[in-house]
């Protein structure tokens, strides 16, 4: 455990030089919930290009806006990788900067990917982490100059379907909560989304999450678009047509599901462009980031 500890530690460090972000900060101070003790060979790992596996001791790592440009706003960034990997550079740090060149503080979240290996419960592990993240914010507030009912999350792939199941699922809270601080983020973004476990999801995510063998019952459950109320938080939703990973079907029903039921909801939809391609569409020369900019101003959430 302690070189696996080790290990995190060298490999936040190497991260936080290279981008330039400030200090890594541990999810939780003391013991990791719904943990197991971790194999002296699940040791996290670090490419190069900042793709992170085997992750047991998740972290936040906050981007903070130039002093006088800051609007109050905060994100929660979840990147994507299926539930096997975290893409943390082009899902994560480069759109953490991007946020911060409109006043938005940033949020990377490194979370646990869901075993059995190191978790009891491996289907409550992410979210466990992501409702952690937005309770962190939320109650680091006035530290970091934020307004707490204006905190968001954002998800790319794997890491959309996290984020959507932190706005659909966040009247069951699954860490401690002695404070009753709220979950909800006050809105979602969703960028090429995996949302339902249905027919049209995404194999590797469901598997990941749920096993070879889920229930029903749990297929429900973590299929995003069944979980959409009233309540829902507003939403952006960012797509490829030729996206033949995750299907734009997750991004229509969800949509769909959103319109239903009256939440305030935007669809933005690339004729190309795959999956994975982050802040930057190849076959387009469309920046989605400009439209979210766009979305969040017409909403309020960049005055001052």
């Amino acid at each position: 455990m302690r070189r696996n500890f080790l290990t995190t530690l060298i490999l936040t460090v190497i991260t936080a030089a290279a981008f330039g972000q400030e200090k890594p900060m541990p999810l939780y101070p003391k013991v990791v919930p719904n943990s197991k003790p971790t194999p002296a060979t699940y040791a996290e790992t670090i490419t190069d290009t900042f793709w992170i596996t085997n992750v047991s001791i998740p972290t936040l790592t906050a981007y903070l806006p130039e002093k006088g440009t800051a609007n109050g706003t905060a994100v929660v960034i979840c990147p994507g990788g299926s539930y096997a990997g975290l893409a943390s550079e082009h899902e994560g740090f480069t759109v953490a900067k991007a946020f911060n060149k409109i006043g938005v503080a940033a949020f990377v979240l490194k979370y646990r990917l869901p075993t059995d290996l190191i978790m009891v419960d491996k289907t409550i592990g992410p979210l466990q982490d992501a409702q952690r993240a937005i309770q962190m914010v939320r109650q680091g507030a006035a530290k970091w100059g934020i307004n707490p009912n204006r905190v968001g999350i954002m998800g790319f792939s794997a890491g959309g379907h996290l984020a959507s199941t932190t706005g659909t699922h966040f009247d069951k809270v699954v860490i401690e909560n002695k404070d009753n601080t709220s979950v909800r983020p006050d809105f979602m973004m969703l960028i090429y989304p995996v949302i339902t476990f249905g027919e049209k999801g995404h194999a590797g995510t469901r598997e990941n999450l749920l096993g070879k063998t889920p229930t029903p019952e749990q297929l429900d459950l973590y299929s995003n678009e069944k979980q959409v109320t009233a309540n829902t938080p507003p939403t952006f939703i960012l797509h490829a047509e030729d996206d033949d990973t995750v299907p734009i079907e997750n991004a229509l029903i969800m949509y769909d599901a959103l319109v239903k039921n009256k939440v305030k909801a935007e669809m933005h939809i690339f004729p190309e462009g795959g999956h994975g391609f982050g802040m930057f569409n190849p076959k387009s020369k469309g920046l989605w980031f400009e439209w979210l900019k766009t979305w969040m101003g017409d909403n309020g959430w960049l005055s001052k």
